[in-house]
């Protein structure tokens, strides 16, 4: 079976993340994504994407902020390519908060990552041509 491709141009606004869920939702619905392989995709490129928006293109300097999310399917790997022109920063470097004895001692932070980890394969991430490329893959097995 030859794989798909789909992609999504989004402008990193408030209004971002919200497409990237009801794309991600269209690709789940027509490929039959299994449930936790759906959930843990979706909740991983709403994280990445909400951190990218908030943070990537604080100072304004971008002439032209510009996020494109692709999506492919290997074998048994359901795969999101998220690319930007934000400030350089790799995810993959960052160390999780230590889990606290109750939500009150809880620091605030890197949860999502915690998430992110706990529910895909694999998160790469490389800097090239001024772009983050954040590569999500999550198995349906």
């Amino acid at each position: 079976m030859p794989a798909l491709h789909d992609t999504l141009q989004v402008v990193p606004d408030d209004t971002a993340v919200a497409q990237a869920l009801h794309w991600l939702k269209i690709l789940a619905q027509r490929e039959d994504w299994p449930p936790r392989a759906g959930f843990g995709l979706t909740l991983s490129v709403d994280e990445a994407l909400t951190n990218i928006v908030s943070y990537a293109f604080a100072d304004g300097r971008r002439v032209s902020p510009a996020v494109c999310l692709a999506y492919r399917r290997r074998g048994t790997d359901l795969i999101v390519d998220i690319r930007d022109n934000g400030h350089p920063y790799d995810p993959t470097l960052t160390a999780a908060p230590e889990l606290a004895d109750s939500l009150d001692e809880s620091e605030e932070g890197g949860h999502g990552l915690r998430l992110m980890r706990h529910y895909l394969k694999d998160i790469r991430y490389q800097r090239m041509r001024g772009e983050n490329r954040l590569t999500l893959i999550v198995t349906t097995e």
